[in-house]
């Protein structure tokens, strides 16, 4: 799917481990997967950290061999559970992990998750001697540095099963239907998938939205025939409740409109053709990278070539949303 680096080999490691942290998302499996297969035919033994960093400093580190990752492609969420762990911000706590690696033989870690894993993953890397790379695992899509993110292709077409479903009864009932996706401080995923459902709005954190005025203009638009999915895709947003108080908004200006929240539906199930090829060349890569000496990276993709990006970068800048992106989304309902 994505051209592969030419690496040379460098270096060696008896054993290195493997986690998954924070939120998960769809494809993390085939990342493990692509992980392990790598390192045991490089003659590497792997461990399998157990809940994301809590387990990296409870010391819960398992042996993986090939058939640990068995028939695991096609299973969401992860294998090796996930966990969000404020403690890991504490510098002692980091080097209590470090400690744990090294106490088990583990030279190296590889850290699946979205940017606060990549985070941690940057500190470890920077205050102990364990070389560290990173992936991105995340429906958002927000980690500079990538144009992809493991799960987000599948997050993207569970939101939109599940309008095409919506759609029967928006269209049955002539009614509005706001649909919630994920996406505090990101509109990756509900542009995508409001320019993928053909909705007639998208509200997304980046673009300050005026409720009256956008009340105001869908209502305008049923009344002279201009509407026609009747679905408004909106991303959850950085303050709670945005998706009811348009909904409110439409109510006063006479419309019946109703609110699904598709939540953590997003994270689960199958993982896509596209996540689940992307997944495994992630993983098998990092393995690649580590062999060719590589610290500190996070490995991704970017012109349709595998990409390592120093993690300094990843967590320091933001990636934003394409303007002109969102301006098709909008152009597109008019």
């Amino acid at each position: 799917m994505y051209s592969l680096p030419d690496l040379e080999p460098i270096r060696d490691f008896d054993a290195i481990a493997v986690l998954t942290s924070g939120g998960d998302s769809p494809g993390m499996n085939p990342a493990v997967r692509g992980v392990v297969r790598a390192a045991l035919n490089s003659a590497m033994q792997v461990y399998g950290v157990q809940k994301g960093y809590s387990g990296l400093v409870a010391g819960d580190l398992r042996k993986m061999t090939s058939s640990s990752v068995r028939n695991i492609v096609q299973r969401g969420g992860t294998i090796l559970k996930s966990d969000r762990c404020e403690a890991f911000k504490d510098p002692g706590i980091r080097q209590k992990a470090a400690a744990n690696l090294k106490a088990a033989g583990v030279g190296a870690l590889i850290v699946i998750g979205g940017d606060g894993s990549l985070t941690g993953a940057h500190l470890l890397a920077e205050e102990s001697d364990i070389v560290v790379i990173g992936l991105p695992g995340t429906i958002d899509n927000d980690i500079f540095g990538t144009e992809d993110t493991i799960g987000f292709d599948t997050a993207v077409n569970t939101a939109l099963d599940a309008i095409d479903k919506i759609r029967d009864t928006a269209s049955s009932h002539e009614r509005y239907f706001l649909v919630e996706v994920m996406g505090r401080n990101s509109g990756f995923l509900a542009t995508h998938v409001g320019i993928a459902a053909g909705a007639e709005m998208v509200v997304v954190p980046e673009y300050q939205v005026d409720t009256e005025e956008l009340g105001r203009h869908l209502s305008e638009n049923r009344r002279t025939g201009k509407s026609a999915s009747g679905i408004i895709v909106v991303a959850e947003g950085r303050e709670p409740g945005l998706t009811y108080r348009l909904a409110q908004q439409l109510q006063r200006q006479g419309e019946d409109p109703r609110v699904c929240i598709l939540g953590h539906i997003q994270r689960g199930g199958q993982p896509s053709g596209h996540d689940r090829v992307l997944a495994s060349e992630l993983g098998a890569m990092a393995v690649s990278y580590l062999l060719a000496g590589y610290n500190d990276i996070m490995v991704g993709v970017a012109e349709g070539a595998i990409v390592d990006i120093p993690l300094d970068s990843v967590i320091r800048y933001r990636k934003g949303l394409d303007p002109q992106l969102f301006q098709l989304a909008l152009l597109l309902h008019r």
